[in-house]
């Protein structure tokens, strides 16, 4: 290889090393920083929001009757379809009357033989009475033929009851609805010996319902809470008297018909520490059945100046419930709450912000607390600077929806 060839080479690689380190020991550029994460937010304003509970009930049937035989006897005959409505005095079963027809039979006679008696004894003492006042006859046939006739008399009532309660049972054989309802499955079989007084003289039940009963309890710091909360006037009561009452169904919709609360109990349980009461809604399309469970939301007053945020604006640690707030800063800041009603997907905050605090609705998974947010106003799609901060939208859609329910 030539001497200046290889010289050459080496100059070049050389240089490379030294453009390498002096590349190397530059100052680096400096990262970009991310801008801050734009969050939805809105400023908590008190407003009037329902005060609204719910609790679990059960459906109950406004009347519920057993249906039971009122003589004893062989059960012959059912004459409806079970689980169909039936009415008022329908005949259902039949006993065997055969008995009972035999035994009127017989009162029938005994009573012609007491009527009989009867007579002739007021035929004897109508005879004796004048031969007495002209002394033909003694004092003790005069009282002998009285006494008689009293007897007959007696024995006359005795007959005639005994005759009327042959007549009655003879009815009973046919067994009669008391109420119109729908009935229950067929407790006893056709054939059966029936007993009057035993749990064999029970046939089935008949519930009405429509209207229907929903029992349910309170507990009794409800009641505490709520007396509380009245006397430091943070709410006005709706009357007492005429509660609304409204009904979730166990696959989450609403129950078309409003109710009404028409008993609470006058003391509490002092086994489970609840208050037992219950409502009434009409049923006139046999939805609801007895044994349903339901939830009860009764409309109980109006909470005033309640601070009220979206559900999806707090979030769930392991002890507490948490919102977070957008500081001066624009720093999020979370803030550990008390939770009150949620109302059709708003919650109303017992404690732990105040009013004015902007409070993230929305972007909360990029905004780690302690970190720099764009805060968005939800309500007008703007930077919520502190001068122009939107009202809390909250509290007006949660009067809207109860507005909007309570018409339906």
């Amino acid at each position: 290889m030539p001497l200046t060839s290889s010289f050459n080479s080496r100059l070049t690689s050389f240089s490379l090393i030294v453009l390498a380190t002096l590349t190397g020991c530059g100052k680096a550029p400096e990262p970009q920083q991310r801008p801050p994460a734009p969050v939805s937010v809105i400023e908590l304003v008190p407003g009037n929001a329902p005060l609204t509970k719910e609790m679990v009930g059960e459906t109950a049937g406004f009347r519920d009757v057993d249906v039971r035989s009122r003589v004893n006897g062989i059960f012959i005959k059912k004459t409806y379809t079970e689980g169909q409505i039936v009415q008022a005095g329908q005949v259902l079963f039949e006993i065997d009357p055969e008995p009972y027809k035999a035994a009127l039979d017989q009162a029938k006679g005994v009573f012609s033989q007491e009527v009989a008696k009867l007579e002739k004894a007021r035929a004897d003492r109508d005879r004796i009475a004048p031969l007495y006042k002209e002394n033909a006859v003694s004092r003790k046939d005069f009282d002998d033929a009285n006494a008689a006739y009293n007897t007959a008399v007696a024995s006359n009532s005795t007959a005639q009851a005994s005759l009327k309660q042959a007549e009655l049972n003879l009815g009973y054989t046919k067994v009669v609805a008391p109420i119109s309802g729908t009935t229950s499955k067929l407790v006893q079989s056709e054939g059966s010996l029936i007993s009057a007084s035993g749990d064999s003289g029970k046939l089935t039940t008949i519930s009405q319902l429509d209207p229907l009963y929903v029992n349910f309890s309170y507990s009794e710091q409800d009641k505490q809470e709520l007396d509380a909360a009245v006397r430091s006037d943070k709410v006005s009561l709706n009357d007492l008297k005429n509660l609304s009452a409204t009904l979730k169904l166990s696959d989450g919709s609403i129950y078309e018909h409003k109710g009404k609360i028409n008993f609470s109990d006058n003391r509490v349980d002092p086994k489970t520490g609840t208050i037992r009461a219950r409502a009434i809604f009409s049923n006139p399309k046999g939805e609801l059945l007895p044994g349903q469970f339901v939830r009860v939301m009764l409309d109980i007053g109006v909470r005033k100046n309640a601070l009220i945020v979206p559900e999806r604006a707090v979030m769930q640690s392991q002890a507490d419930h948490i919102i977070y707030t957008v500081d001066k800063d624009n720093k999020v800041v979370p803030k550990p709450v008390k939770l009150g009603s949620i109302i059709n997907g708003n919650v109303i905050i017992e404690s732990g912000v105040q009013a004015g605090e902007k409070v993230i609705i929305e972007g909360q998974m990029k905004a780690p607390p302690g970190s720099t947010v764009n805060p968005v106003s939800a309500a007008a799609g703007k930077p919520a600077h502190a001068a122009d901060s939107p009202a809390s939208s909250a509290s007006a859609n949660v009067a809207a929806s109860a507005a909007s329910a309570t018409t339906k």
